[in-house]
């Protein structure tokens, strides 16, 4: 389908075109239709001249000159006049020839000023659909600049609100966390309280239940004498060997320990056999062999053989174990 630029130029062109054919028409119709003259014909003129009575000869040499001087009388005026015939065919045809020329002058002036006047017609068209399509240019990328900002403006908010959502989920996350954790702190120090307050109690009882048997023996003279004598070395050196198994169960040798290094510590416990409290009471002079051995004896926690030591003679366990010294080496890890 021709496109409406097209069809503006087909007008002025097809004009053209036609009004060219149309001089071209006419310049061949006056060619063809130019009068053609017929050849000049000669004119005889006679004059009559009226002669005086002469001779016969001299009449009739009068005569033939008379004749003869009408004659070329006659010939120069024909030819006068077929040359003036020549000169008017000559100038006419000079004429056809001007109005001729002057005919396709103007057929080609006018084509000329058709052509001009088409040329002129379509640069304007061109221009117009030029600025016409300059136009549409401009509004369209006008349209599409706007289209992107718009799109650039909904892409930052879109950004900026998913943005929003995660800072407000993270944060919701960070404060679910952090009710957790205060939830979870908080079930910890209460189960650590009833833990330290179970084991208080605990410990008060024992500790009552032991100073109260310690004074029930302390009473009764012959009774520790007994025990004493029942419980003599051979029952300690028992339960320390017992003291060192789980002891050297729970110790790590530290990579600066060397043999030769002793540490003494002094340990605490219960009638039950919980270790409450383990210090240095004398050092090796290596603070992490000391920590070692303190670290050691804190892991075992508890020596269940001490209970029975307890029930059965209070007042060694009392004597012996309430408070134990302890003596570690390196290299066998000795009392």
């Amino acid at each position: 389908m021709p496109e409406p630029s097209q069809e503006r130029f087909a007008a002025p062109i097809i004009k053209a075109v036609g009004l060219h054919l149309l001089v071209l028409i006419f310049l061949f119709v006056s060619f063809s239709s130019a009068p053609e003259y017929e050849p000049a014909k000669p004119i005889v003129r006679a004059t009559l001249v009226q002669l005086n009575s002469k001779s016969p000869a001299t009449t009739q040499t009068d005569q033939k000159i008379a004749g003869e001087a009408e004659r070329t009388a006659a010939q120069r005026h024909e030819a006068e006049e077929l040359k003036r015939q020549q000169q008017e065919q000559q100038q006419e045809q000079e004429a056809a020839q001007r109005a001729a020329t002057e005919q396709r002058q103007a057929a080609a002036a006018a084509a000329k000023a058709a052509e001009d006047k088409a040329v002129e017609e379509r640069q304007r068209v061109e221009q117009v659909e030029r600025q016409k399509a300059e136009e549409t240019k401009r509004k369209a990328d006008a349209a599409k600049k706007l289209a992107e900002a718009e799109a650039a403006k909904k892409k930052a908010a879109e950004e900026a609100a998913k943005r929003k959502e995660v800072e407000e989920a993270k944060k919701a996350e960070a404060k679910k966390a952090e009710e957790a954790k205060r939830k979870t702190d908080a079930e910890a120090a209460a189960k650590k309280a009833e833990a330290d307050r179970v084991a208080k109690l605990k410990r008060e009882q024992e500790e009552a239940k032991a100073s109260a048997l310690a004074e029930l023996l302390a009473s009764e003279t012959q009774y520790q004498r007994a025990q004493a004598d029942q419980f003599g070395d051979e029952v300690a050196a028992s339960y320390d060997d017992v003291i060192r198994r789980y002891v050297s169960e729970q110790w790590r040798r530290p990579p600066t320990a060397r043999n030769g290094m002793v540490v003494e510590v002094r340990i605490s416990m219960l009638p039950s056999g919980d270790i409450t409290d383990v210090v240095v009471q004398r050092s090796s002079g290596d603070a992490g062999f000391d920590q070692s051995a303190v670290q050691a004896v804190r892991n075992v926690g508890r020596i269940p053989e001490m209970q029975q030591l307890s029930r059965e003679s209070p007042a060694a366990f009392d004597r012996l174990y309430r408070q134990r010294t302890l003596r570690f080496k390196p290299e066998d890890l000795a009392f």
